[in-house]
């Protein structure tokens, strides 16, 4: 933005003696006299004043070579600012013609046309070049005054164009970084709005996961109560019944030991009519099912005690990652029961250091998955469990319907659900990414559609400080 001014004038015009008018105009020859010089400065003081730049004048006799010169001139980026042509040359282009070429080149171009007389009116020539504000005329024959005046004022107005074209240059380019800027600091809000609703719904997981932590202690401390006195009736009632067992073996030695046949009879028929020996083979096997039945509720309240892991939830602890597989599918029992078989191909695994809770909690969004993504008929989750050097793996794989590619690079995405509007709210499996993320370990997912999918998961044993 710096560059000297531009005093390069171009003239083309068909008549020499013209071209020698402009030089001695434009270009005169500069005479000293350091005696007159030296004088000047003794009786009136050193006011020399600054020279004004010098024009260069590159001199066409056609339109055709004035065009070349432009064209090597633009190539050399040393551009004319002003051309004077010449309006009527009978060997070639005539001058509308050849500022209309020149301007091809050189749109930025000031252009004088130097004429006596002309083919066209004023008004029609602008009107062909359509450029009011590049276009003079300077009739023949012209005063030199006029011609240093004219060259002077459209180099300078060359100067100034070229200026404001660069600082509009610069202005656009300030634009643009700031529009750049402000794009960038608009993606970045974006995402951190994306991570905050990402970590609103990881705290409503959680809150979730406290509420359900909290039944389950409820659950368990409500439930054991009942279970424990329940659970000691029915031995004590077992051990009771034994006993009577015996007393009723021992009536039924007396009754053959009585003498009348009436009282005999009479029992006899009492006995068949209780159906006595039938009572005494069902009633224990009722005993023994009612056992069952109590020790599995103790059971169910075990697991989902040991899913929530209430009293550790927030706290990193060593756990074993199959017996938090095992509580989760007893609590999602219900969801896989008519919908698909259960297949296990567990390796002994070590403890590992981890939120058991948080894991269960994969687990469980992992299989739910699974078993939603099954047809009509039924079909097999089959679950994975090794050891690979320091970390632990599991899989969960399905032969559901698959996913298809392009959603396949979304799952994990919050939101992002497959399933039919009000069954699903796509956080599931953008939790469980979190989570896993948070235990520094990795899930992958492949899926083939019409075959189904499997996720697989790597945990470190130990975690890093």
């Amino acid at each position: 933005m710096n560059q000297p001014p531009n005093r390069r004038i171009l003239l083309i015009d068909d008549t020499p003696s013209i071209h020698d008018d402009f030089r001695k105009i434009l270009t005169p020859p500069i005479e000293t006299n350091q005696v007159l010089d030296e004088m000047e400065s003794a009786l009136f003081g050193d006011s020399t004043q600054p020279a004004a730049p010098a024009f260069e004048l590159d001199s066409a006799y056609g339109g055709e070579e004035g065009l070349a010169l432009l064209v090597t001139a633009m190539a050399k980026q040393r551009p004319y600012a002003l051309a004077f042509v010449d309006m009527r040359m009978p060997q070639g282009w005539d001058g509308a013609k050849t500022i209309e070429e020149l301007w091809k080149v050189a749109p930025d171009l000031q252009v004088v046309v130097c004429t006596a007389y002309s083919d066209y009116s004023w008004e029609d020539l602008l009107a062909r070049l359509q450029a009011h504000d590049r276009l003079l005329i300077l009739k023949k024959p012209f005063d030199n005054i006029e011609v240093q005046q004219m060259a002077n004022t459209l180099t300078n107005k060359w100067d100034m164009a070229r200026r404001a074209s660069l600082q509009n240059s610069h202005l656009e380019q300030l634009v643009v970084q700031r529009t750049q800027a402000l794009t960038h600091a608009s993606e970045a809000l974006q995402i951190e709005i994306d991570e905050r609703k990402h970590l609103e719904s990881q705290l409503v997981q959680s809150e979730k996961l406290a509420s359900l932590g909290q039944l389950a202690a409820g659950v368990a401390h409500e439930i054991n109560n009942p279970v424990g006195f329940i659970s000691s009736n029915l031995n004590t009632l077992d051990s009771y019944f034994s006993q009577l067992q015996q007393m009723l073996g021992a009536y039924r030695q007396a009754e053959e030991m009585i003498e009348s046949g009436e009282q005999r009879d009479q029992l006899k028929a009492l006995r068949e009519s209780l159906e006595l020996d039938f009572l005494k083979e069902d009633i224990p096997v009722l005993i023994h099912e009612s056992k069952e039945g109590i020790n599995r509720v103790v059971q169910i309240v075990r697991d989902l005690k040991n899913f929530s892991r209430v009293d550790n939830d927030q706290t990193w602890q060593w756990a074993n990652l199959q017996q938090g597989i095992d509580s989760t599918l007893n609590i999602v029992a219900s969801e896989l029961k008519y919908k698909a078989d259960v297949v296990k191909h567990y390796q002994p695994l070590p403890d590992i250091e981890c939120l058991a809770s948080q894991l269960n909690q994969v687990v469980m969004n992992l299989v739910i998955n699974a078993a939603q993504s099954m047809g009509p008929e039924r079909g097999t989750i089959t679950l994975s469990t090794g050891v690979e050097g320091d970390t632990i793996w599991l899989e969960i794989a399905d032969n559901g319907c698959g996913i298809a590619p392009q959603a396949l690079q979304k799952i994990f995405d919050p939101f992002f659900t497959t399933k039919p509007v009000g069954e699903g709210t796509g956080l599931g499996l953008s939790l469980s990414y979190g989570i896993v993320k948070k235990h520094h370990g990795t899930i992958t997912v492949s899926s083939e559609v019409g075959k189904g999918t499997t996720f697989r998961v790597v945990l470190p044993i130990r975690q890093t400080a």
